[in-house]
C-alpha cells in the first residue's frame, strides 16, 4: 500500500508543478502580448537622424515616442517632440523641443529668447543663437501653433526657419520619453 500512496503523492506533485509552470508560462505571454499590443498601439520607435537635439539626443540614438501624449493634454514648454512638417502622409518627421505656446510671442535678440518681451531661462545650458531666423522681429504663435527650437542652437532647422515655420498640434505625433539605443544612454529623456 505504501508504494501506492507514494506514487500517488510523486504523481500529484508533479502535476502541481506542470500545472504552475503552465500558468507561470501563460502569464509571462500575456504580459509580453500585452506589452506588444500597447506600444504598438500608443507608442513609436524613431531613430534621431541629425545632431540638431545634441547634448540631449544624438545622432543614431533609438527613441520611445508616446503618441497618446497629447491626446487629452496639451505640449508643455520644454517638452521634446516629434512632428511632421506637413500634412502630407509623407511629410519628414523631426524631433524638437518647444519653446513657444499658443498666444505667445516669439523673438530671438541678441543670442537670446524673449517670450512675450521676457527673457526665457531654460533649464539647461544652450549655446547663444548666432542666426535669430524670422524670429529677429517678433513671431505670433496662433492658437493650436508651437514654437519649436533643436538644442543644438546653431546647428538645428527648426521653427526660426520659414520653410518650417511653427508647428501645428496636429502634426506633432508624440512626445519622446526614453532612449532605448545605445545601452550607454539607455534611460528616460
Amino acid at each position: 500500500m505504501g508504494f501506492f500512496k507514494a506514487r500517488y503523492v510523486r504523481d500529484y506533485v508533479a502535476a502541481a508543478k506542470l500545472k504552475a509552470a503552465v500558468i507561470w508560462a501563460a502569464e509571462i505571454a500575456a504580459v509580453l502580448i500585452l506589452g506588444i499590443v500597447l506600444a504598438v498601439g500608443y507608442g513609436k520607435i524613431t531613430v534621431m537622424q541629425e545632431g540638431s537635439m545634441d547634448p540631449t539626443l544624438n545622432a543614431g540614438d533609438v527613441l520611445l515616442v508616446d503618441r497618446m501624449a497629447y491626446r487629452f493634454s496639451t505640449p508643455k514648454r520644454g517638452d521634446i517632440i516629434v512632428y511632421k512638417t506637413g500634412d502630407d502622409k509623407k511629410a519628414s518627421t523631426h524631433i524638437k523641443r518647444i519653446i513657444g505656446l499658443p498666444g505667445e510671442t516669439i523673438q530671438i535678440k541678441d543670442g537670446q529668447i524673449l517670450i512675450d518681451g521676457e527673457t526665457y531661462q531654460e533649464n539647461g545650458e544652450f549655446p547663444g543663437i548666432e542666426n535669430a531666423g524670422v524670429a529677429e522681429t517678433k513671431v505670433a504663435l496662433d492658437s493650436g501653433e508651437y514654437f519649436v527650437l533643436g538644442d543644438n542652437r546653431n546647428n538645428s532647422e527648426d521653427s526660426r526657419y520659414a520653410d518650417m515655420g511653427n508647428i501645428k498640434k496636429r502634426n506633432i505625433i508624440g512626445k519622446v520619453w526614453f532612449i532605448a539605443s545605445p545601452w550607454s544612454r539607455f534611460g528616460f529623456v
